[in-house]
């Protein structure tokens, strides 16, 4: 979890509270050491992935084509799990990651490669699979970048060369538990390279962003993600603003980009999505804990919002 303040503290920081609910759990794990040419590819997946490098650097292939260079303790994230690949030099033949060559370490952690890992010309790679808790059309998910290098936030963010510092360590010493250690590491760097971005705003500063940085509006986004399953109003929204309605939808719709009950009707879909998708509930049962008064109207509403009728995810869920 990103944050733990009290609910007074929260109360005066809208994107403290935006933030308390977003977790990332880990799927998977692996340690790569990895010598000479080499080069991994992944292909797009519905998890977010995590990469640290160790040792000697290597280079990154973008998911928009282009290549990067990485060095000793960078760390990359792809949130929405983007096509990407790692190599030791640009160009080389992208060759999937080799799961079945893996060794198990322990539960959900693997390791691949036969380099010595203190070795000068060796990279140490530690990679893992995530999954959000929060649906992949979450307006904070969607507003994210393809992908994200902790190297460019250690100036805003002073507890990422620390973590980096620890997991460099952990690497070197190759001790009993550092896999299990490394992986508890990557869920907090993940999480801190997504609240960094988010209040230092790294790309443009516009749309979800900027609204909840402003004090009124931040504080109705707030609100509205606390409570998705509630029925909310305009009137309430704008109470909780403290200006009329009229004011309120302005000036809610000049800073989001959308009136009030569109994004409210956004939030409440995508919940609903969740609880379809991961926790397979019933369509009835979504559509009575949403308010609706019958499954059709909730089908309806669905389906313009995700694009997709709730029964077909739902066999999908199945």
């Amino acid at each position: 979890m990103l944050d733990r303040s009290s609910k007074s503290e929260r109360s005066h920081d809208p994107l403290t509270d935006m933030l308390r609910g977003l977790r990332l759990d880990g799927v998977e794990y692996a340690r790569c050491r990895m010598s000479g040419a080499w080069s991994l590819f992944y292909p797009a997946q519905e998890h977010a992935h995590f990469h640290f490098v160790s040792g000697k650097g290597c280079w990154l292939l973008a998911p928009d084509g282009r290549w990067s260079e990485l060095t000793a303790g960078d760390a990359v994230l792809v949130p929405r799990g983007a096509a990407h690949g790692l190599a030791s030099a640009p160009g080389l033949e992208p060759r999937p990651f080799p799961r079945r060559d893996c060794r198990a370490i322990c539960e959900n952690v693997l390791d691949y490669g036969e380099a010595d890992a203190g070795g000068g010309d060796v990279s140490v790679l530690f990679c893992g699979s995530m999954r959000f808790n929060l649906d992949g059309l979450h307006p904070l998910l969607r507003m994210m970048p393809d992908l994200m290098r902790a190297q460019e936030l250690m100036v805003s963010e002073p507890a990422i060369p620390h973590l980096l510092d620890a997991m460099i360590s952990e690497c070197a010493m190759n001790r009993v538990g550092a896999s299990g250690i490394l992986a508890r590491l990557a869920d907090v760097m993940a999480a801190q390279i997504i609240r960094s971005w988010v209040e230092h705003g790294c790309g443009d500063a516009a749309g979800w962003i900027a609204a909840v940085r402003n004090p009124e509006v931040g504080r109705v986004l707030a609100s509205i993600h606390a409570e998705p399953d509630r029925e909310w109003t305009v009137a309430e929204l704008a109470q909780l603003m403290g200006v009329s309605r009229s004011g309120f939808a302005a000036k809610f719709a000049a800073i989001v980009g959308e009136t009030p009950s569109r994004y409210v009707t956004q939030v409440r879909m995508h919940q609903a999505r969740q609880w379809i998708l991961r926790d397979r509930m019933r369509i009835a049962e979504a559509a009575h804990r949403l308010g609706y008064d019958s499954e059709a109207s909730f089908s309806r509403a669905f389906k313009r919002v995700i694009g997709t009728a709730p029964g077909k995810l739902r066999a999908l869920a199945a």
